[in-house]
């Protein structure tokens, strides 16, 4: 997941509107915004402003309201409507095998590893429509670890968790797909992995079959397992200091002694801390060994 960084641009808003009511609707929203940082810790202040406008008012429909103040109170007083609105924010920007040289250096240097444990336990966090989590399943089918592998993806969205389940995603993504899995190290045909049918590609229920799909929010839910690999990439992007700090306890009382936690390519466990805690396997990964 990615959001959309950007200066605010106040002349591309409110096309009709007049300049007091333009600059209203402005102050409504840095309002509401203002409330959802200090109630609830999620930052979207700088958040690109045409797009900002755009996904908040969808949500003003969506709960039948008529300004931005009425959706300001039902966020305040409704935690419900807040994760609703964080949803509508939230752009989930994900692909199979996205950032390639990642799951190529996780074939070199973790794989190695997994062969040595009897049962291995994953947890994509955060795993938006499942792309990732299905590209992990092929590399540890290609490695021939699949079979003793729990993958766990979870998300607070339950929409794009049906989406994930599913496995279903346009067949116009699969020429780019096929170019990732080949950076990535791909052993096979990428194609051997899904059927087509009219203008979607449908992969292969077998990678489904150690994939445990479940609604989690990492900012309010408890650690649910112990795991050997963690991978929490683009998410903690959205979270202030005290946020960040909260889920990187949560993962860190999630994993093993000697387990791999993997973040996005914006992220760091330098400035945390647990930072001491942990050393850095592939640093321009940020892949990171839990040493204590």
């Amino acid at each position: 997941m990615d959001f959309d960084l950007g200066v605010p641009d106040i002349r591309r808003l409110g096309v009709g509107y007049s300049d007091d009511e333009t600059e209203r609707e402005q102050i409504e929203i840095e309002l509401l915004l203002e409330g959802m940082y200090r109630l609830y810790g999620y930052d979207f202040r700088h958040y690109a402003y045409p797009t900002l406008r755009r996904r908040i008012w969808h949500r003003i429909y969506g709960e039948r309201l008529e300004t931005v103040s009425e959706l300001q109170s039902r966020v305040l007083h409704d935690r419900s409507c807040m994760e609703r609105l964080v949803s509508d924010l939230v752009i989930h920007v994900t692909e199979m095998f996205r950032d390639p040289g990642l799951f190529a250096s996780f074939r070199k240097h973790v794989v190695p590893v997994l062969r040595n444990l009897p049962a291995i336990r994953i947890w994509h966090a955060g795993c938006s429509t499942g792309e990732e989590v299905y590209s992990m399943a092929i590399l540890l089918h290609e490695e021939g670890l699949y079979e003793r592998t729990t993958l766990y993806a979870t998300d607070m969205n339950e929409d794009v968790l049906a989406r994930a389940e599913q496995g279903i995603y346009p067949l116009t993504k699969m020429r780019d797909y096929t170019k990732n899995y080949i950076q990535a190290g791909g052993t096979d045909a990428f194609s051997r992995y899904y059927t087509t049918s009219e203008d979607a590609a449908a992969l292969h229920p077998f990678l489904r079959k150690n994939i445990v799909f479940a609604q989690h929010n990492l900012v309010t839910d408890r650690s649910f397992n112990q795991f050997h690999i963690i991978l929490c990439r683009n998410v903690l992007i959205y979270f202030n200091s005290e946020l960040q700090s909260r889920v990187h306890d949560l993962m860190y009382e999630s994993l093993y002694k000697s387990g791999i936690l993997v973040l996005g390519d914006k992220e760091t466990i330098t400035f945390t801390k647990h930072a001491p805690e942990y050393e850095a396997v592939i640093p321009h990964e940020k892949m990171y060994r839990k040493i204590k």
